[in-house]
C-alpha cells in the first residue's frame, strides 16, 4: 500500500496525458500493476486510485444497499465517470477528456498526493479552492486530528 504526498505542478499535452511524479510512482504498490481508476473528485479535480486501492472502494460501493434510493444514486453518480488507465512507458497517464472537462483542467495540472490516490486540479482552480478555506490550518487540524 503506498502513501502519496506531496504537490507538483506539471503540463498536460493536447492527448490529455500527464507525468504522474517520479516521487509518486515510487509510492505504487505493485499490485496496481501501474494501473489507475480515474473519477471525478467531490471538489473540481480528477482522483486517481492505484488499482489495488480502488479495489478497496469498489467493495465499499459493493456494500451499499441497492434497494436505496439515496445508495443507488451516490453509486450512479460516483462511478459513471470512472475509467481505468495504465502508466505508459515514459509514466504518464491519459486522462478522459470528459474529466479534464469537468475540472477545468486545460495546459497545466496540479497534482496532490492524497494519501491513498492522487489527484488532478487546474491550477487556478485549486488556488480559489485554497483561498476559499474559511478555517486556517490550524483550525482544520484541531478538528480533525482529534484522537
Amino acid at each position: 500500500m503506498g502513501f502519496f504526498k506531496g504537490q507538483e505542478l506539471y503540463s498536460i499535452d493536447h492527448k490529455g496525458r500527464v507525468n504522474v511524479p517520479a516521487h509518486m510512482r515510487k509510492s505504487i504498490d505493485p499490485l496496481a500493476d501501474n494501473t489507475f481508476n480515474l473519477m471525478k473528485g467531490f471538489e473540481k479535480c480528477v482522483y486517481a486510485y492505484p488499482l489495488n486501492e480502488w479495489k478497496i472502494q469498489e467493495e465499499k460501493f459493493a456494500q451499499l444497499n441497492s434497494y436505496s434510493k439515496e445508495h443507488r444514486k451516490f453509486k450512479r453518480i460516483m462511478l459513471k465517470d470512472c475509467y481505468d488507465v495504465k502508466l505508459d512507458g515514459q509514466g504518464r497517464i491519459a486522462i478522459p477528456k470528459i474529466l479534464l472537462d469537468k475540472a477545468g483542467i486545460k495546459s497545466k495540472v496540479t497534482i496532490l498526493g492524497q494519501d491513498d490516490h492522487i489527484e488532478f486540479w487546474d491550477p487556478d482552480e485549486f488556488e480559489h479552492y485554497e483561498m476559499s478555506l474559511e478555517e486556517s490550518r490550524e483550525e482544520i487540524a484541531e478538528k480533525v486530528m482529534v484522537l
